[in-house]
């Protein structure tokens, strides 16, 4: 949905909340897909991939990280 309108009257939540916890969701659902990544490269033995996938992975739990003190930080403020 591009809008250049607020739609926090519809969610009950501002954009720019909605878009950290959107991000956040994104970064850890992201993470568990990469598991299942890895493990097709484990199985087939092709090591260069499985490193590939496992930082891809470390990068999206960062994010998922950075995301979840954001919005606390934005919460108790």
């Amino acid at each position: 949905m591009t809008s250049h309108t607020e739609t926090g009257t519809i969610t009950g939540t501002k954009d720019k909340s909605y878009n950290i916890i959107w991000f956040t969701e994104a970064c850890l659902s992201n993470a568990l897909r990469l598991e299942s990544y890895i493990q097709d490269a484990e199985r087939d033995g092709d090591q260069e991939l499985v490193d590939f996938f496992r930082r891809a992975q470390a990068e999206s739990r960062k994010g998922a990280e950075q995301g979840k003190q954001l919005l606390a930080s934005r919460l108790a403020g």
